[in-house]
């Protein structure tokens, strides 16, 4: 019989491939990982390849090279909108973000296509250290705004996009607190959940929150 704590990961692995679904979208690789019973996988889909489809139509530039210079899409919970994955090349997207009725499949586009210029910049091997970004998310956040200016409704995307070119070197590339992102992702999946209150309270309990 496999120690507690071994088989405790092994069934979390399982878990994670029952809920992970993949697709191809015009040629590249987008995987789900759908933790969350509440979100429906085929809208994730959906509004993802919407989103490529924005980017492919307005700025077809900035497609090319994304399909050169990411290996895929990866989409679930995360501690903020998305994330550029070096090792393997794969731009993150944040589970609830795709879904959330309250973005438009613009904004959506604009996060993959800032997670893509990081992908651009690694691929042209530009250095990656403390003191290079503030000046990478600037360069993202440009992209952003040129996306912005050209898909319709785009004007919150611009509207970000330039208050975070505003602000100083610390404030446009700020460090995140991963544990309190980490508990606060927890806290909201639990209250999603279709169970008791008892039955929250306790996994509550066990995250030690």
């Amino acid at each position: 019989m496999k120690p507690t704590n071994a088989l405790g990961a092994w069934l979390q692995h399982a878990a994670i491939r029952w809920l992970t679904r993949r697709r191809v979208l015009d040629g590249l690789p987008v995987t789900v990982v759908n933790t969350r019973p509440d979100i429906e996988t085929a809208q994730v889909f959906s509004r993802l390849e919407a989103a490529l489809d924005l980017i492919r139509h307005h700025t077809p530039h900035y497609y090319r090279h994304l399909r050169r210079d990411v290996a895929g899409i990866l989409v679930k919970r995360y501690e903020c909108r998305g994330a550029y994955l070096v090792e393997p090349r794969i731009c993150l997207v944040e589970l609830t973000f795709a879904v959330n009725p309250g973005f438009t499949e613009a904004q959506i586009a604009a996060t993959i296509l800032h997670e893509a210029m990081h992908a651009r910049l690694h691929r042209l091997g530009v250095a990656v250290g403390p003191a290079d970004r503030a000046r990478q998310e600037r360069f993202c956040r440009r992209a952003e705004v040129e996306f912005g200016s050209l898909v319709p409704g785009g004007e919150p995307i611009v509207h970000r996009a330039l208050e975070s070119l505003a602000l100083g070197d610390v404030e446009v590339a700020p460090s995140i607190d991963k544990s309190l992102a980490v508990k606060r992702i927890a806290e909201a999946d639990i209250a999603a959940m279709r169970a008791p209150s008892w039955v929250k309270r306790s996994l509550a309990r066990r995250a030690g929150l």
